[in-house]
């Protein structure tokens, strides 16, 4: 309904010619031009299920730093595959590690063309790196506010990490890495104004065992971040404005004591797993009151097969300890693309 009356208000605007003409009015909520070919960018998206037909909304899954859609092939992908929702991935350059501003451009071409497929707003999915990047798009794209319904980030970088200011030293890392340094010039700009926007809805699941973007641990109920002594800084992946469409909720606030990792909370976790159902399920973002505490008890989510999980679970592993061997390295974050500094 947000967005319904978001688009009336402004066609009302073009309408009686209040403001900018209407095709200076379309560029600004189209955003900065894409740098990557069209050709490059439907190459990276796959899809599966009919997402015009779909009585569901259709998700769009993003892989984390270091990994493919190959992370969702063990899980997500055979989840909802089972439950006919449709769905698509995008596979991001070089494993993730690239410019986060050109893997964005992946993004914000796949929700253009799944919402215009689908005739609705869509929802995504996105682990680590990839729960944060599509908040990038909706900042600098002001017209994907309007095609995504729900952001759903499991264990998203969305302050960055201290793992990554110790990863990137004298030998450098990669580009992904350096911008999700929580010093970065890429965070400070994603995180200027306004984090959150009230024509989405938005779940962040965390974990107080996160040992990739740290510190994650849970606040204590009621104390605010400015409130906090310098050895409890409030948690990364946690959102910091918004209302009643924002929820941040950690796992172990739902069963105390989840023993879920960076890893397992993005690929196998049950409990990761009922909250992002229960935002696809509902209007507003996921709560916590709403799953079922049997859920406590269950090692893994649907989709996950419990015979060849160690192997799944290493291989995904392995990956990401590859790429941070092997993947593109530089000494220092990427410059801000104009609009960025612009704005």
């Amino acid at each position: 309904m947000r967005n319904v009356a978001r688009s009336a208000a402004l066609a009302a605007v073009v309408a009686l010619g209040i403001g900018l003409p209407v095709a200076t009015a379309s560029a600004a909520e189209a955003g900065p031009e894409l740098q990557v070919a069209e050709q490059e960018r439907a190459q990276s998206l796959s899809c599966r299920g009919d997402l015009a037909g779909a009585e569901r909304s259709p998700v769009l899954l993003i892989p984390g730093t270091t990994l493919t859609p190959e992370e969702f092939s063990w899980n997500y992908i055979p989840a909802f595959t089972a439950e006919n929702r449709p769905f698509c991935t995008v596979e991001l350059p070089q494993n993730a590690g690239g410019d986060i501003q050109i893997a964005a451009e992946y993004v914000v071409s796949a929700v253009r063309t799944m919402s215009d497929e689908a005739d609705r707003p869509i929802d995504v999915v996105g682990h680590s790196q990839g729960g944060m990047i599509t908040r990038w798009g909706l900042k600098y794209w002001p017209d994907l506010r309007d095609r995504v319904d729900d952001v759903i980030g499991l264990a998203p970088s969305n302050h960055g990490t201290v793992v990554a200011n110790g990863v990137c030293t004298a030998g450098g890392c990669s580009p992904a890495i350096q911008q999700q340094k929580i010093d970065s010039e890429f965070l400070a700009a994603l995180n200027a104004g306004r984090e959150t926007y009230d024509e989405v809805d938005y779940t962040v699941a965390s974990t107080d065992f996160d040992e990739v973007v740290v510190p994650n641990v849970t606040l204590p109920p009621g104390l605010p971040p400015e409130g906090l002594p310098d050895a409890a800084p409030p948690a990364s992946s946690a959102l910091r404005d918004g209302g009643d469409n924002v929820a941040n909720i950690s796992l172990q606030s739902v069963c105390p004591a989840r023993p879920a990792d960076h890893l397992t909370i993005g690929t196998s976790d049950a409990v990761a797993y009922d909250l992002v159902i229960d935002a696809l399920d509902h209007e507003g973002p996921a709560d916590p009151a709403r799953v079922d505490r049997a859920v406590c008890l269950q090692p893994f989510q649907p989709g996950v097969d419990p015979v060849t999980f160690p192997t799944d679970f290493a291989q995904l592993a392995t990956t990401a300890a590859e790429q941070l061997t092997v993947g593109p390295r530089v000494l220092r974050e990427p410059a801000l693309q104009d609009y960025a500094r612009e704005s």
